[in-house]
Protein backbone atom coordinates (compact mmCIF):
# COMPACT_ATOMS: atom_id res chain seq x y z
CA UNK A 1 0.00 0.00 0.00
CA UNK A 2 1.31 3.37 -1.21
CA UNK A 3 -1.39 6.06 -0.76
CA UNK A 4 -4.37 5.86 1.04
CA UNK A 5 -7.51 8.47 2.51
CA UNK A 6 -8.88 7.92 5.38
CA UNK A 7 -12.63 9.14 6.96
CA UNK A 8 -12.26 7.58 10.50
CA UNK A 9 -15.15 8.56 12.79
CA UNK A 10 -16.12 11.72 10.42
CA UNK A 11 -19.10 10.06 8.40
CA UNK A 12 -22.81 9.47 9.63
CA UNK A 13 -22.99 6.06 10.01
CA UNK A 14 -19.52 4.90 8.43
CA UNK A 15 -17.21 4.78 10.98
CA UNK A 16 -14.28 3.67 8.47
CA UNK A 17 -14.38 4.50 5.01
CA UNK A 18 -10.51 3.97 3.32
CA UNK A 19 -9.78 4.32 -0.19
CA UNK A 20 -6.09 3.43 -1.18
CA UNK A 21 -3.57 2.15 -3.81
CA UNK A 22 -1.23 -0.21 -3.56
CA UNK A 23 1.90 0.43 -5.43
CA UNK A 24 4.17 -2.75 -6.13
CA UNK A 25 6.96 -4.46 -8.50
CA UNK A 26 4.36 -6.00 -10.80
CA UNK A 27 6.22 -9.01 -10.70
CA UNK A 28 5.48 -9.31 -7.27
CA UNK A 29 2.74 -12.61 -6.84
CA UNK A 30 -0.25 -10.87 -5.40
CA UNK A 31 -3.44 -12.64 -4.48
CA UNK A 32 -6.66 -10.74 -5.19
CA UNK A 33 -9.03 -9.23 -2.48
CA UNK A 34 -10.69 -12.56 -0.70
CA UNK A 35 -11.74 -13.94 2.41
CA UNK A 36 -9.22 -15.76 3.56
CA UNK A 37 -9.55 -19.58 3.17
CA UNK A 38 -7.47 -20.20 6.30
CA UNK A 39 -9.22 -17.31 8.39
CA UNK A 40 -12.50 -17.32 7.37
CA UNK A 41 -13.25 -13.74 9.27
CA UNK A 42 -10.38 -11.74 7.49
CA UNK A 43 -11.16 -9.79 4.10
CA UNK A 44 -8.11 -8.89 2.40
CA UNK A 45 -5.60 -8.90 -0.31
CA UNK A 46 -2.53 -11.09 -0.08
CA UNK A 47 0.97 -10.91 -0.99
CA UNK A 48 2.04 -14.35 -2.58
CA UNK A 49 5.13 -14.31 -1.63
CA UNK A 50 5.22 -13.77 2.31
CA UNK A 51 1.48 -14.40 3.03
CA UNK A 52 0.50 -10.82 4.63
CA UNK A 53 -1.28 -7.91 3.41
CA UNK A 54 -1.40 -4.11 3.25
CA UNK A 55 -5.22 -3.32 3.77
CA UNK A 56 -7.98 -5.96 5.27
CA UNK A 57 -10.49 -5.85 7.40
CA UNK A 58 -11.90 -8.61 9.75
CA UNK A 59 -15.85 -9.73 10.67
CA UNK A 60 -14.93 -7.92 14.08
CA UNK A 61 -14.90 -4.87 12.93
CA UNK A 62 -10.96 -4.77 13.12
CA UNK A 63 -8.86 -3.37 10.11
CA UNK A 64 -5.20 -2.39 9.28
CA UNK A 65 -3.21 -0.76 6.34
CA UNK A 66 0.34 -0.45 6.20
CA UNK A 67 2.61 1.56 3.53
CA UNK A 68 6.46 1.50 3.35
CA UNK A 69 8.68 4.49 4.36
CA UNK A 70 10.65 5.30 1.82
CA UNK A 71 14.72 5.65 2.56
CA UNK A 72 16.57 4.23 -0.73
CA UNK A 73 19.38 2.27 0.45
CA UNK A 74 18.43 1.73 4.31
CA UNK A 75 16.16 -1.14 3.59
CA UNK A 76 17.63 -4.98 5.29
CA UNK A 77 16.76 -8.02 3.08
CA UNK A 78 16.85 -10.37 6.32
CA UNK A 79 13.77 -8.14 7.78
CA UNK A 80 10.75 -9.65 8.38
CA UNK A 81 7.88 -8.91 5.96
CA UNK A 82 6.00 -5.49 6.98
CA UNK A 83 2.58 -7.02 5.42
CA UNK A 84 2.52 -9.61 8.51
CA UNK A 85 2.16 -6.29 10.91
CA UNK A 86 -1.66 -6.19 9.26
CA UNK A 87 -2.21 -9.47 9.61
CA UNK A 88 -1.06 -10.37 13.12
CA UNK A 89 -3.91 -7.50 14.12
CA UNK A 90 -6.47 -8.82 11.49
CA UNK A 91 -6.17 -12.36 13.54
CA UNK A 92 -5.54 -11.45 17.10
CA UNK A 93 -8.03 -9.67 19.59
CA UNK A 94 -6.06 -7.34 20.67
CA UNK A 95 -7.16 -3.68 21.38
CA UNK A 96 -5.68 -1.44 19.31
CA UNK A 97 -3.67 0.39 21.54
CA UNK A 98 -1.50 -2.72 23.08
CA UNK A 99 -1.35 -3.95 19.78
CA UNK A 100 0.73 -0.49 18.35
CA UNK A 101 2.06 -0.53 22.11
CA UNK A 102 3.81 -3.98 21.41
CA UNK A 103 4.67 -3.35 17.65
CA UNK A 104 6.52 -0.20 18.94
CA UNK A 105 8.69 -1.86 20.98
CA UNK A 106 9.51 -4.97 17.96
CA UNK A 107 9.81 -1.93 15.49
CA UNK A 108 13.51 -1.39 14.77
CA UNK A 109 13.52 -5.21 13.85
CA UNK A 110 11.38 -4.16 10.14
CA UNK A 111 12.31 -1.82 7.53
CA UNK A 112 10.79 2.05 7.60
CA UNK A 113 6.93 1.52 8.15
CA UNK A 114 3.80 3.46 8.53
CA UNK A 115 1.11 0.96 10.15
CA UNK A 116 -2.58 2.30 11.33
CA UNK A 117 -4.71 -0.25 12.97
CA UNK A 118 -8.06 0.00 14.23
CA UNK A 119 -11.55 -0.66 14.94
CA UNK A 120 -15.23 0.28 14.90
CA UNK A 121 -14.46 2.90 18.11
CA UNK A 122 -10.26 3.82 17.91
CA UNK A 123 -7.47 3.82 15.52
CA UNK A 124 -3.85 4.40 15.96
CA UNK A 125 -1.05 5.22 13.59
CA UNK A 126 2.29 4.56 14.08
CA UNK A 127 5.97 4.56 12.24
CA UNK A 128 9.31 2.94 13.03
CA UNK A 129 10.51 6.34 11.89
CA UNK A 130 8.92 8.44 14.01
CA UNK A 131 8.39 7.74 17.81
CA UNK A 132 5.63 6.32 19.63
CA UNK A 133 1.61 5.18 18.55
CA UNK A 134 -0.50 8.67 18.04
CA UNK A 135 -4.20 8.40 18.84
CA UNK A 136 -6.16 9.11 15.90
CA UNK A 137 -9.30 11.47 16.90
CA UNK A 138 -12.49 12.05 14.44
CA UNK A 139 -11.33 13.25 11.14
CA UNK A 140 -9.92 12.40 7.62
CA UNK A 141 -6.14 11.89 6.93
CA UNK A 142 -3.71 10.83 4.24
CA UNK A 143 -0.86 8.33 4.52
CA UNK A 144 1.61 7.41 1.85
CA UNK A 145 5.40 6.72 1.91
CA UNK A 146 6.71 9.26 4.36
CA UNK A 147 4.62 10.18 8.03
CA UNK A 148 0.98 11.32 8.53
CA UNK A 149 -0.38 13.50 6.62
CA UNK A 150 3.09 15.17 4.96
CA UNK A 151 2.09 16.73 2.36
CA UNK A 152 3.67 15.44 -0.85
CA UNK A 153 2.09 17.02 -3.96
CA UNK A 154 0.07 13.41 -4.98
CA UNK A 155 -1.23 13.24 -1.01
CA UNK A 156 -2.79 16.47 -0.94
CA UNK A 157 -4.47 16.41 -4.33
CA UNK A 158 -5.55 12.89 -3.38
CA UNK A 159 -6.92 14.41 0.29
CA UNK A 160 -8.67 17.22 -1.67
CA UNK A 161 -10.24 15.02 -3.91
CA UNK A 162 -11.31 12.24 -1.63
CA UNK A 163 -12.84 15.41 1.04
CA UNK A 164 -14.68 16.31 -2.40
CA UNK A 165 -15.93 13.29 -2.34
CA UNK A 166 -17.55 13.43 0.91
CA UNK A 167 -18.83 16.95 0.41
CA UNK A 168 -21.16 15.56 -2.19
CA UNK A 169 -23.65 13.22 0.37
CA UNK A 170 -23.86 11.13 3.49
CA UNK A 171 -23.25 8.08 1.02
CA UNK A 172 -20.24 7.77 -0.62
CA UNK A 173 -19.83 7.38 -4.74
CA UNK A 174 -17.50 4.08 -5.44
CA UNK A 175 -16.84 5.43 -8.93
CA UNK A 176 -15.50 9.09 -7.67
CA UNK A 177 -13.54 7.60 -5.05
CA UNK A 178 -11.56 5.03 -7.58
CA UNK A 179 -11.54 8.68 -9.77
CA UNK A 180 -9.95 10.45 -7.20
CA UNK A 181 -7.26 7.43 -7.03
CA UNK A 182 -6.83 7.25 -10.60
CA UNK A 183 -4.60 10.33 -11.31
CA UNK A 184 -1.80 9.97 -13.30
CA UNK A 185 -0.55 13.39 -13.32
CA UNK A 186 2.77 13.64 -12.15
CA UNK A 187 3.90 16.26 -9.96
CA UNK A 188 5.74 19.59 -11.19
CA UNK A 189 9.34 19.40 -10.88
CA UNK A 190 9.65 22.11 -8.16
CA UNK A 191 7.46 20.18 -6.10
CA UNK A 192 9.17 16.74 -6.03
CA UNK A 193 9.57 15.14 -2.59
CA UNK A 194 13.41 14.78 -2.09
CA UNK A 195 14.50 11.02 -1.05
CA UNK A 196 16.75 10.01 -2.27
CA UNK A 197 16.13 8.68 -5.16
CA UNK A 198 17.00 10.00 -8.93
CA UNK A 199 15.01 12.31 -9.93
CA UNK A 200 13.30 10.65 -13.31
CA UNK A 201 12.16 8.31 -10.15
CA UNK A 202 11.24 10.82 -8.03
CA UNK A 203 8.90 11.88 -11.46
CA UNK A 204 7.34 8.91 -12.06
CA UNK A 205 6.69 8.09 -7.92
CA UNK A 206 4.92 11.51 -7.97
CA UNK A 207 1.33 10.53 -8.78
CA UNK A 208 -1.34 9.13 -7.17
CA UNK A 209 -1.67 6.21 -9.91
CA UNK A 210 1.84 5.06 -11.00
CA UNK A 211 2.17 3.24 -14.71
CA UNK A 212 5.40 1.71 -15.70
CA UNK A 213 6.21 -1.38 -17.14
CA UNK A 214 7.97 -2.47 -13.96
CA UNK A 215 6.35 -1.13 -10.79
CA UNK A 216 3.20 0.92 -10.31
CA UNK A 217 -0.01 0.27 -8.71
CA UNK A 218 -1.07 -2.85 -9.11
CA UNK A 219 -4.82 -2.34 -7.18
CA UNK A 220 -7.15 0.36 -5.68
CA UNK A 221 -9.30 -0.71 -2.94
CA UNK A 222 -12.35 1.06 -0.99
CA UNK A 223 -13.26 -0.59 2.38
CA UNK A 224 -16.20 0.62 4.10
CA UNK A 225 -17.13 -0.48 7.66
CA UNK A 226 -20.94 0.50 8.55
CA UNK A 227 -22.52 1.24 11.82
CA UNK A 228 -25.58 -1.10 11.10
CA UNK A 229 -23.07 -3.91 10.88
CA UNK A 230 -22.70 -3.79 6.79
CA UNK A 231 -18.74 -4.01 6.02
CA UNK A 232 -17.38 -3.60 2.25
CA UNK A 233 -13.94 -4.36 0.56
CA UNK A 234 -14.33 -3.28 -3.39
CA UNK A 235 -10.94 -3.54 -4.85
CA UNK A 236 -9.80 -3.53 -8.44
CA UNK A 237 -6.71 -4.45 -10.04
CA UNK A 238 -4.45 -2.94 -12.95
CA UNK A 239 -1.77 -4.29 -15.66
CA UNK A 240 0.98 -2.95 -16.43
CA UNK A 241 0.05 -0.41 -18.26
CA UNK A 242 -2.67 0.84 -16.21
CA UNK A 243 -6.05 -0.93 -17.49
CA UNK A 244 -8.07 -2.57 -15.52
CA UNK A 245 -7.68 -6.38 -15.67
CA UNK A 246 -9.59 -7.59 -12.35
CA UNK A 247 -12.69 -6.33 -9.94
CA UNK A 248 -13.54 -7.65 -6.66
CA UNK A 249 -16.59 -6.93 -4.10
CA UNK A 250 -16.69 -8.39 -0.62
CA UNK A 251 -19.62 -7.82 1.08
CA UNK A 252 -19.56 -8.87 4.84
CA UNK A 253 -21.33 -8.71 8.30
CA UNK A 254 -19.71 -7.45 11.49
CA UNK A 255 -20.24 -9.69 14.46
CA UNK A 256 -20.98 -6.58 16.26
CA UNK A 257 -23.26 -3.91 14.45
CA UNK A 258 -22.09 -0.80 16.63
CA UNK A 259 -25.05 1.26 15.45
CA UNK A 260 -24.44 3.93 18.34
CA UNK A 261 -22.13 2.44 20.18
CA UNK A 262 -19.07 5.07 19.36
CA UNK A 263 -18.13 6.63 23.06
CA UNK A 264 -17.83 9.81 23.66
CA UNK A 265 -14.34 10.13 23.10
CA UNK A 266 -14.02 8.21 19.69
CA UNK A 267 -15.61 11.30 18.44
CA UNK A 268 -13.90 14.10 20.12
CA UNK A 269 -11.41 16.05 18.55
CA UNK A 270 -11.21 16.28 14.63
CA UNK A 271 -8.57 16.25 12.14
CA UNK A 272 -9.61 18.15 8.79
Amino acid sequence: MCLAVLALNALPGIPVLIAANRDEFHARPTLAAAQWPDAAGIYAGRDGLAGGSWMGASARGRYALVTNFREPGLNRADAPSRGALVEHYLRGAEPPAEYMARVHAEGQAYNGFNLIVGDMEHAWYLSNRNGPPRRLMAGVYALSNHLLDTPWPKLARTKRAFAEVLRQGPQPDLPALYAALADREPAADDELPATGLPPDREKLLSSPFIVSPTYGTRSSAVLALRENGAGLLHERRYAPDGTLNGESELLFTLTRAHAGARTPDAVAGRNA
